[in-house]
């Protein structure tokens, strides 16, 4: 889903971005709710041979998973009878917590990991990036992306999947006045 987000562009600067978890949720702009696999519900689309022929033995209920498009970049809440974990990628006053390149941790019964990385894109490499990643999460089922006005390729994309066991989500916060493309990834997996 592609929509224009009705805000003022809040986080200019790549280097503005802050990660945080645990986080309630923020005023959103825009929201896609998912509901998928939970973790160890078996194979997925893709994965192989499906529920029935017995290799599904532990079974987790389903996840629920909202994106959120926030005017300062992102949000990912996630709900099962696990626990909740929620991720929050923005440009938040007063926090002293900066991107991190890499992180894992254990929360509420999930193994959490996070990777963040800066791309420095020429404006004619930015331009084609841009429309490639829209394109490519407009047209997906469980993909967010919002553009925010006065530039195109101003914008924040979000897309969530279910594979081989796990959930992951990945994002793209795009700096046309600089050229940057910031990129997460985020895997929450039942903890073993």
């Amino acid at each position: 889903m592609l929509t224009t987000l009705q805000t003022a562009y809040t986080d200019t600067r790549a280097g503005d971005l802050a990660w945080c978890l645990g986080k309630d949720e923020l005023p959103a702009l825009a929201v896609l709710d998912r509901e998928l696999p939970g973790p160890g519900d078996g194979p997925g689309p893709g994965d192989g041979p499906g529920p029935g022929d017995g290799t599904a033995a532990f079974a987790t209920p389903s996840v629920q998973v909202q994106l959120r498009l926030l005017g300062a970049s992102h949000q990912v809440v996630l709900d099962s009878p696990r626990g909740r974990c929620s991720e929050t990628v923005a440009c938040m006053p007063g926090s002293s917590t900066p991107l991190p390149f890499g992180v894992a941790r254990r929360i509420a019964g999930w193994d959490y990991e996070f990777a963040a990385r800066i791309e420095t894109l020429s404006r004619g490499c930015f331009a084609g990036r841009a429309q490639e990643l829209l394109a490519l999460v407009a047209d997906h089922p469980n993909g967010l992306a919002g553009t925010f006005p006065g530039d195109p390729h101003a914008f924040t994309a979000m897309l969530v999947q279910y594979r081989g066991g796990s959930v992951l989500w990945r994002t793209w916060h795009a700096y046309p006045q600089e050229g940057r493309l910031v990129a997460t990834r985020s895997t929450l997996s039942a903890q073993s």
